[in-house]
């Protein structure tokens, strides 16, 4: 019988498949995509996360991030992290770099989707397979997350992310985060030529029209477009609990706020790390509350900046009191790192 089934081969699966492979477990990945596979999702780690990979023995290209700078106009404010240096990296690069370190240690990966899943006292049968427990990372609209009934409803206004990249050298080793008054868009260094430029807004249009929004930023892209526009959403997700007899989720299919602060990679990697462990202790239930203390400061912070956005204009006021106020500002990105 399989130790560790897991339902999904992005990072948040191949993270939780390498840690249980690491502790002794047999680990299987479940994936029907072949990979490496390209998402619109954040590119950034933080120093938390950064230093997670490295504990995995994960060493992708990419670009070191010294911390985090607003922009709004004229206003800006940065604060640098410091613990360590964060990293801008390629969705596709880390996904490749993952799926090597997987077959490195062990980690078998069959082509296939849990499309049922059948629970026992003592295993979980799906994909054709047994196993003692499965791990659903399959994405931030987890189709498992929704058969087990976990997935809550949510009548707040609903975010979607747009993410392309641009051939521009960066103009800066920081995560920019440029604020508008129905948008943010985020600019994440992840190579010595190559930009990626995520645009985050609960108004539905294209791309570009939300990229004039920015003009001081859109002036500095003056490279081509090296990628095509994907997007994501809504973001909110809404999860009633983590674990459900034996199958737990994991990554965005835990639950997922926003990207507004970029930890959602990061607080991924952790997640994986903690799972695996509540496994080996024996005690999978104590996930769930492993689950909400990483993800504490992460919740209330961005809850906090995205209750903002309830207000017509307070979003503009965020970056003139962080600059007031620049040392609040960095013991929050100090929170988050």
């Amino acid at each position: 019988m399989i130790d560790v089934l897991v339902a999904g081969g992005g990072p948040a699966g191949l993270a939780t498949a390498i840690h249980a492979a690491l502790a002794g477990m047999e680990a299987v990945v479940v994936e029907p995509r072949p990979g490496p596979v390209d998402k619109a999702c954040g590119e950034g780690l933080m120093p938390s996360g950064a230093a997670a990979l490295l504990g995995l023995g994960v060493r992708p290209e990419g670009r070191p991030l010294a911390g985090i700078r607003y922009v709004d106009g004229g206003d800006r404010v940065q604060a640098e992290f410091r613990r360590g240096s964060g990293l801008g990296v390629r969705r596709t690069a880390l996904h490749d770099a993952l799926s090597r370190r997987a077959t490195e240690v062990g980690v078998r990966v069959v082509r296939g989707r849990v499309e049922e899943v059948r629970q026992h006292h003592d295993r979980v049968e799906a994909a054709g397979l047994r196993a003692r427990w499965l791990v659903a990372a399959d994405g931030l609209h987890s189709p498992l997350r929704a058969m087990l009934g976990l997935r809550l409803p949510d009548t707040r206004p609903r975010r979607y992310g747009l993410r392309r990249h641009y051939l521009v050298a960066p103009w800066t080793d920081f995560v920019e985060v440029h604020w508008a008054d129905e948008s943010e868009a985020y600019v994440t260094p992840v190579g010595d030529d190559l930009v990626g430029v995520a645009v985050l807004s609960s108004r539905r249009r294209g791309y570009q029209e939300h990229l004039a929004d920015f003009p001081e930023l859109a002036a500095r892209l003056t490279g081509p477009a090296a990628t095509s526009v994907r997007g994501a959403g809504p973001l909110r997700q809404r999860v009633r609990r983590r674990v459900s007899g034996r199958v737990l989720l994991v990554g965005d299919a835990a639950g997922y706020i926003d990207a507004l602060t970029g930890e959602g990679l990061s607080l991924a990697l952790l997640s994986a790390r903690a799972l695996v462990g509540c496994l080996r202790a024996g005690d999978p239930d104590s996930y769930e509350e492993a689950w909400l203390r990483l993800s504490r400061r992460h919740r209330l912070l961005t809850g906090a900046l995205l209750g903002t956005r309830r207000y017509r204009g307070a979003a503009r006021l965020i970056v003139p009191a962080a600059r007031r106020l620049p040392v609040l500002f960095g013991a929050a990105v100090h929170a988050l790192s």
